[in-house]
Parts: C-alpha cells; sequence; structure tokens
C-alpha cells in the first residue's frame, strides 16, 4: 500500500527506504491511524520522515497524494517571470468602479483565459485589462480589482475576492534558504555541541542500574548520574534598531532557540557597529551599558562569540573617529570589534540580509572582510555553516 506516495518522496529528494514503508503499513494493519487523515497524516510523517528539514517537502508531496495538487500547474506558475509581478503601484478603485468590472464568466472559463495569456504574453504589464500583471482591472495578477480574479504573488488579501490564490509555496526552499522558526534554528545550532555531566546526580543511569542489579544476584540498585549537558559558551552580540527592524522577528527566533541550546550564553546589544559600549536592556541601555573592555575581561577565550546583525551602515560607522550615528567615538568601531575578535578566536557573522547583496553594500564588504569572511547568512543551512566553522571544521 502507499506505493505512490513512496516513490514521490523519493522522487522529490526525500531519503525515504522499504523498510520505513513496511513500518508504515504495519502501523496501519494495527489501526493507529483510526480513519483520521490528520492522524494518517502524523503517522505516515513519523514513520516515513527521519530528518525535520524534509518536513516541508513532505508536507508538499502528502498534499499532492491526498488532494490531487495540480503539480502541472505549479510548474507552469514557475514559467511565469518575477518582474511581472513585481508591486511598483497599487489599484484602488471607487464603488462605482468596481461595479463596472465584469467577472469572466465561472471557473472553467477563468482557467481557460488564464492559459492562453500564459501562452501569448511576452512581456510585463501594469494597469491593463487582459494580461497578467499589476494594478489592474485584469483577473490576473496582484495589487489589482477584480470581483472574479487568479491573485498571483501578492503576499496577502486586500479585498477577498480571488476565486483562486496563487502564491510561492514558502516551503519550495525551506529546506536550507529561508528563515523556519525556532524549531528548525534549533536543529541548525546543534551543531555547536560538546556534552558534559554537570550538577547534581538526579537523572537515572539506566545502564549503571542495570549493572549493579545483576551484581546485587537481581536486587534493585538504582544508580543516578548528572545531567548532560551543552558545555559550549556563548557570547551573542546583536544589532538593533534601525534597518535590523526589518528583521525582528528572526532574531527573536535566534535568540530564543539560542536560549534553549546553551546553558552558558551571554548576549549584550549594539547599534549598527561595535563601539566601546554593548548593553543588555534596550530600554535602559544609557543607563545599564557595559565597557566593551570589561566585556572581554569578564569572558574567557574559550567563548564563541556570534555577531548578528545587516552589516548595513555608513562605512565611516566602522573605519573613522566620531563615525557613529548615536555619539562622538573616540576610537573606530573596526577597532573595537578587533579587539574583540583577537580575545574571542572563535566568531562568526550572522547575516538576516539576502548573500547575494553583501558584496554591493560597502559596509557590508568591510565587515565581511574584517570577519575572514566568517559571515554566513541568517538561515538554517547558514546557521549550520557558522557553526561548523565555530567547532574548527571547515564550513
Amino acid at each position: 500500500m502507499f506505493v505512490d506516495l513512496f516513490y514521490a518522496l523519493r522522487k522529490s529528494g526525500v531519503p525515504v527506504s522499504v523498510t520505513e514503508l513496511i513500518t508504515l503499513n504495519s502501523a496501519l494493519d494495527a489501526g493507529l491511524s483510526k480513519c483520521s487523515i490528520d492522524q494518517f497524516y502524523q503517522l505516515c510523517r513519523t514513520t516515513l520522515i527521519k530528518d525535520e528539514r524534509h518536513y516541508d517537502r513532505f508536507d508538499t508531496v502528502f498534499a499532492a497524494y491526498m488532494n490531487g495538487v495540480d503539480t502541472v500547474m505549479e510548474a507552469i506558475f514557475a514559467e511565469i517571470p518575477s518582474d511581472w509581478l513585481q508591486r511598483s503601484n497599487e489599484l484602488d478603485l471607487s464603488e462605482e468602479d468596481r461595479q463596472e468590472v465584469e467577472s469572466m464568466g465561472g471557473w472553467d472559463a477563468l482557467m481557460e483565459a488564464f492559459k492562453e495569456r500564459l501562452q501569448e504574453q511576452r512581456e510585463r504589464h501594469e494597469g491593463g485589462n487582459k494580461w497578467i500583471g499589476t494594478a489592474g482591472t485584469s483577473p490576473f495578477g496582484a495589487f489589482g480589482e477584480n470581483p472574479e480574479g487568479i491573485r498571483i504573488s501578492q503576499g496577502a488579501s486586500r479585498n477577498r475576492s480571488a476565486v483562486k490564490v496563487w502564491e510561492k509555496r514558502e516551503f519550495k526552499n525551506l529546506d536550507d534558504n529561508v528563515e523556519l522558526g525556532v524549531r528548525n534554528i534549533k536543529m541548525a545550532l546543534r551543531r555547536l555541541r560538546k556534552f558534559t555531566r554537570e550538577g547534581a546526580a538526579d537523572e537515572l543511569d539506566l545502564l549503571g542500574t542495570i549493572s549493579n542489579t545483576a551484581r546485587q544476584g537481581g536486587m534493585l540498585d538504582i544508580q543516578l548520574r548528572p545531567e548532560r549537558r551543552n558545555a559550549v559558551k556563548v557570547l551573542l552580540c546583536m544589532d538593533v534598531g534601525g534597518s535590523m527592524d526589518y528583521y525582528i522577528r528572526q532574531c527573536e527566533e535566534l535568540f530564543s532557540a539560542s536560549r534553549s541550546e546553551f546553558k552558558q550564553l551571554e548576549y549584550f546589544y549594539f547599534h549598527n557597529y561595535v563601539y566601546e559600549k554593548m548593553w543588555q536592556d534596550n530600554r535602559r541601555r544609557h543607563e545599564q551599558s557595559k565597557s566593551t573592555l570589561e566585556i572581554i575581561r569578564t569572558y574567557g577565550k574559550d567563548y564563541k562569540l556570534i555577531f548578528v546583525g545587516d552589516a548595513a551602515m555608513s562605512p565611516y560607522e566602522i573605519s573613522a573617529v566620531g563615525g557613529s550615528v548615536e555619539h562622538w567615538n573616540e576610537e573606530p568601531g573596526a577597532l573595537w570589534a578587533q579587539r574583540l575578535l583577537d580575545h574571542f578566536k572563535h566568531a562568526v557573522w550572522l547575516n538576516p540580509e539576502p548573500e547575494q547583496r553583501w558584496l554591493r553594500v560597502p559596509s557590508t564588504r568591510l565587515i565581511h572582510q574584517q570577519m575572514d569572511e566568517r559571515m554566513y547568512a541568517l538561515t538554517p543551512k547558514g546557521i549550520e555553516e557558522a557553526m561548523r566553522r565555530l567547532t574548527n571544521h571547515k564550513a
């Protein structure tokens, strides 16, 4: 049973094995799904998927398998040039104007017309009433007006009138290239691990208990041991404010995952670039800041230093005395950053900006160079590469 699902998963790149398919069928024979589609979905994902990075591909294949998703139309959508749907203007019709816009006459007619447009259209259109484009009364596109149309790549509803919402599904690139949330960030951070047993002996030592019980002739002899913890020490320094406001969610997810994964985590904030002080409470940063020199003296060389920031600023904020946008810095930011890098030999920079923009921004180029190219994208793949670098393995 479910051989088609098995082969569809393998074709999509999900590494499922025959053993896992047999396990799924055995679980179904045992009645574990109880005729519920939700329980069947959970059972399939549990038995077939070994790595959380493949959850989103599994969701895509499972939806196609169970609901008949039109994968041919998905492929057609992928062929629509992205610039046809870029937002440069937005149509806002009056109520009278809206009443003048007629529908296409039903679903079949709408889809037939859409296929014709795909075959005939050769360039971007804006403000029209026929072609795939933006800010018009055409039934196909984004940021326009039509009482019965297909909304494509708009990102969110405006009038709730579309009969078909056709967005690029985020999970197409979730495996490696986009921010996925706390769960996936935790998986990437786990590359940076060094376990030791610390604290009171309050965790059951199962093997020790079995061994001692056997030695006692079957008399139960419970053995305890200290909890196994990640002993890695991390110093997290995060850029806040300004252009970083666009990345608050990603930074919050990283911060949350880091606090969960690293028991020995210290964190500080800075704005744009590091100078002579940083802080831990953004509401009281002027009254309760901490000297960067004191941070260097307080935390040992065994701490792993992780900068988080978009590295987008005036180059003078990095290279010049008085270049800071908030205060008069007596020494350049680059000098303070270098002091940190000289002390914390294991350091990386996580950048939420798309990697293709880095070398086009002068300040990002400067920081990329000062970090000795140890700058990585704030994505699961980028974080995983950064953690490898921090453990002295080549990323």
